[in-house]
């Protein structure tokens, strides 16, 4: 490899390190345990795997396998962030899971320089997580929730 692939792959990590945190920053606003560090090294070591093995090998198949153990190494972790609390019947974690797994796919488009996709990954991604904190998205789930109670669902 010479080092003007080197140098290619740096650019696309430096811009996976930019596009993690990003999408990590409104957790790390709000003192969320995953917030920017593990965002960016999510889509940072997805974007090193995926930018490495696209380089070395012209063989698409073993590029494919690359990104497909991504898929599942990333999805192992996020099983790990998942709990269920059964005395209170609820779970947590998932959003974070789903989110730190989309992170890596956003690292992956890096690594195969769709950069465009990624940029629009990963504002879905923030816009996503930030949800929560909009007053609109707020009002909009509590008439929602009083709706689906009003109606005597209780599932």
């Amino acid at each position: 490899m010479d080092i003007r692939v080197e140098l290619i792959i740096v650019a696309k990590l430096i811009a996976s390190f930019l596009l993690g945190a990003f999408i990590g920053l409104d957790r790390e606003k709000h003192g969320l345990d995953a917030g920017i560090r593990t965002y960016a090294s999510v889509c940072i070591g997805a974007t090193l795997f995926t930018a490495v093995a696209a380089h070395l090998v012209s063989d698409v198949a073993a590029a494919s396998r690359v990104i497909s153990n991504i898929v599942t190494g990333v999805g192992f972790l996020g099983a790990g962030i998942i709990y269920r609390n059964s005395s209170a019947g609820t779970s947590h974690g998932l959003t974070t899971a789903a989110t730190v797994w989309c992170t890596a796919a956003v690292g992956v488009a890096i690594g195969l320089n769709m950069f465009i996709i990624a940029i629009v990954g990963a504002i879905a991604l923030y816009f996503l997580l930030s949800l929560h904190h909009q007053h609109w998205y707020i009002r909009w789930k509590k008439k929602m929730v009083d709706k689906h109670n009003k109606n005597g669902n209780t599932d």
